[in-house]
């Protein structure tokens, strides 16, 4: 019984050293006075829990007509930068961006900076399209952080953007260059109820996905098994062939047109997937081409024309698969979407194989018959006398 009363003491002690919270920073929290005064008033401030993976909290309240005050704490065992960007739709370009820093106790910064684009030489320190004041970096006894300004302005924008930095990694004098961030989040606030919502990307992320996997790949490998194994259908084979095919082509255009406009959302690099696709989408109007332009059998350049199109058509399957693991990877998918796209691929490479090995032994037969000689047949008439 004394053990436990003596724990409770300490707690009670603990928790009573914290400046700005109690245990822990929580929108539950009161806050109490600082080591140094806060420079604006905080018994309006209202709070949103904004970023709950990182627990970040973010206090906030109308201070006049044009002055908005803000008070963001992170913890401080991040290890690295916090920041809360405030962009005007959504995206990281053209945002201006709050950044805080806290290496050890003691020990930090905080400044502003222009994020002009996703290039190092682009996110400018000291610039932007805010005008912050009374800013201040105060560290707090119960291991977290506080980013404490006021902004200059009748509304702040609503999309609010927040991100961490690498591990170890601080902006350092005299260049004060932000590392890229290693996660990020963005959201809408509403200032007068002090609600939040993700702005969640993950329906146009799936539809990118699904179109490209389906088109580029598994569509294009099916339409390719009808034309190489299933000729003896004719015209048939040509019809599901054309139609598969053209369908896979229109399903990936889309699919990468939904690409575009989710890395515009993301403001993600990535340069490499996008040049891949450019190349797949070469290559898929190349067959488009070869279907409007393909001469008759009898044609001397029909041979020709054969090689062309059965060739570029493997090339863009190759790149068409390739990119998808690509994307996979990029998109961070868990193992059950490669596991599902692999198998789905191994299947269809085993059906190859399969009906590969029966066409060989096929055309085989077919080449022995024709070069055993045929016997000649023994006279069965009957001699009459």
């Amino acid at each position: 019984m004394k053990l436990t009363y003596l724990c409770l003491i300490l707690l009670i002690i603990l928790c009573s050293s914290s400046t700005f919270v109690t245990c822990q920073d929580s929108c539950g929290s009161k806050l109490v006075q600082l080591q140094q005064p806060i420079p604006f008033d905080t018994s309006s401030l209202l709070c949103s829990p904004v970023w709950g993976d990182h627990k970040f909290i973010l206090r906030y309240a109308k201070a006049s007509s044009d002055v908005w005050s803000f008070i963001f704490s992170f913890p401080s065992n991040i290890n690295a930068y916090a920041a809360i960007g405030f962009s005007k739709d959504g995206t990281m370009v053209g945002s201006t961006a709050i950044v805080g820093w806290m290496p050890s106790p003691g020990a930090g910064g905080m400044k502003m900076y222009y994020l002009g684009g996703k290039s190092p030489d682009q996110v400018t320190h000291d610039k932007g399209d805010l005008y912050f004041m009374n800013a201040s970096l105060v560290p707090a006894d119960t291991s977290l952080v506080y980013m404490i300004f006021q902004l200059k302005t009748t509304q702040p924008s609503t999309n609010l953007l927040f991100a961490i930095g690498p591990n170890g990694v601080f902006p350092d004098y005299p260049q004060y260059a932000l590392a890229k961030h290693s996660d990020e989040i963005s959201i809408v606030i509403d200032y007068s109820k002090g609600t939040t919502s993700e702005v969640s990307n993950l329906n146009l992320r799936r539809s990118h996905g699904i179109l490209n996997i389906a088109g580029w790949s598994i569509l294009m490998i099916i339409g390719s098994i009808i034309a190489r194994y299933l000729k003896k259908w004719d015209p048939i084979w040509f019809y599901l062939h054309a139609s598969i095919q053209t369908f896979g082509f229109v399903a990936g255009i889309v699919g990468i047109f939904c690409g575009l406009a989710l890395s515009k959302k993301l403001d993600d690099d990535v340069t490499h997937h996008k040049n891949i696709a450019i190349v797949i989408v070469i290559l898929g109007v190349l067959q488009v081409l070869a279907i409007v332009l393909r001469p008759g059998v009898e044609s001397k350049i029909r041979k020709y024309w054969n090689w062309y199109h059965h060739n570029v058509g493997r090339i863009l399957i190759f790149f068409g698969v390739a990119n998808t693991f690509y994307g996979l990877h990029l998109g961070g998918e868990g193992s059950k979407w490669f596991l599902a796209y692999g198998v789905t691929i191994a299947i269809l490479v085993i059906i190859v194989v399969i009906l590969e090995i029966r066409k060989w032994i096929i055309a085989r037969k077919e080449t022995q018959s024709r070069k055993t000689p045929s016997l000649p047949q023994p006279n069965t008439e009957l001699a009459y006398y």
